[in-house]
């Protein structure tokens, strides 16, 4: 059942699942698209959760009762509306896997470095929310066989273009931060730029690949 809750003054939070699964991020795109569509003008943003969706809307132009009367036979259609098919947009993204913490987290998971790669590079990831920093995408998916933990002590600074994991998730750092994930390796793309249209590369719904690439590819490629 989906709930409507207060978000402050000028916000609703729509909780659509209790859990995520593998087409819910591509099912939460669909609703923004329709939200966007059909209630455009008394929106100001709109940001998906693994399985939320934030409605932020214009006090001068609705409120949170009126709001809520007017989403409830959109979410309905939505819950009624048949899974989608694969969908979404496929990025292949180089990676070149020499993170410094590759060794660690081959050993934490009692693999080769070589099996790390294979199996993080073998999946087909879902972009499920963009946040913590701009542009930052989390993936899900990741191998049972990788997942950890957080580090126990987060670097105070992370490499823009870093790919690093955590639990069930994977990630590129999309500008230099600090952070706690496992870094595993580099992508020279710049997925983030505030001067391009859109300046997210990723969206939610949008599948991902990683390419394994030597470190020659990796610094020709980041140099271009």
């Amino acid at each position: 059942m989906i709930r409507c809750q207060p978000a402050g003054a000028e916000a609703l939070l729509l909780v659509l699942a209790e859990q995520p699964d593998a087409t819910l991020p591509l099912r939460i795109a669909a609703l923004v698209a329709t939200l966007r569509r059909e209630l455009g003008p008394l929106l100001l943003d709109l940001v998906p959760g693994w399985t939320t969706l934030l409605v932020h809307y214009d006090l001068l132009r609705t409120d949170q009762l009126e709001l809520t009367r007017r989403l409830q036979p959109l979410l309905h259609a939505w819950q009624e509306a048949p899974l989608p098919k694969q969908g979404g947009r496929m990025h292949e993204i180089p990676i070149w896997y020499g993170g410094e913490d590759l060794p660690s987290v081959a050993q934490a998971c009692g693999l080769s470095e070589a099996e790390v790669i294979t199996l993080h590079s073998a999946v087909e990831y879902r972009v499920g929310a963009i946040g913590f920093a701009p542009g930052f995408a989390y993936l899900g998916g990741l191998d049972a066989r990788l997942a950890l933990p957080r580090r126990a002590s987060p670097r105070t600074r992370v490499p823009a273009g870093s790919l690093a994991i955590a639990e069930r998730q994977t990630a590129i750092y999309p500008q230099a931060s600090p952070g706690g994930w496992h870094l595993l390796g580099l992508c020279p793309w710049n997925l983030f730029d505030a001067q391009r249209e859109p300046p997210c590369a990723l969206r939610v719904g949008d599948r991902v690949r990683f390419v394994a690439v030597t470190e020659a590819d990796y610094r020709a490629e980041a140099n271009r």
